[in-house]
């Protein structure tokens, strides 16, 4: 069983930074992949960001590519998305995910949601001026 808690958002004006972090505890040794969706009201949940824990590989959708950055820390279990020159329409729940299957690993697989079993509660992103 894992466990996910995200931290780290709030307002910002546009043209902003802001960096989400998820900590992720139980047992990790088995995580496979980590990502960053986001949900903004009235609008389906979509991912920005993944990454690959065995080989470290990156995906971004389009609309954050260049803006954001997803890494991690090994020795303190912690995931990070870094997110620069914020935009209006990133604002949005975000949504740290993960699992310890092979599914997520394929680049189809990279941002459906039905091959993350593992998610936090969210971090409210506000970007406004």
């Amino acid at each position: 069983v894992l466990r996910v808690v995200e931290s780290g958002g709030g307002s910002v004006q546009p043209g902003g930074s802001l960096r989400l972090s998820c900590a992720v505890s139980g047992f990790t040794a088995a995580v496979t992949c980590v990502a960053w969706f986001r949900q903004a009201p009235g609008k389906e949940r979509e991912g920005v960001a993944t990454l690959t824990v065995g080989t470290s590989n990156t995906a971004y959708d389009a609309s954050v590519k260049g803006r954001f950055t997803i890494s991690r820390d090994n020795a303190k279990k912690m995931f990070y998305l870094q997110m620069n020159s914020l935009k209006p329409e990133d604002t949005a729940m975000y949504y740290c995910a993960t699992d310890a299957r092979d599914y997520c690993k394929a680049p189809n697989m990279w941002f459906n949601q039905d091959k993350y079993n593992y998610w936090g509660q969210g971090t409210q992103v506000t970007v406004s001026s």
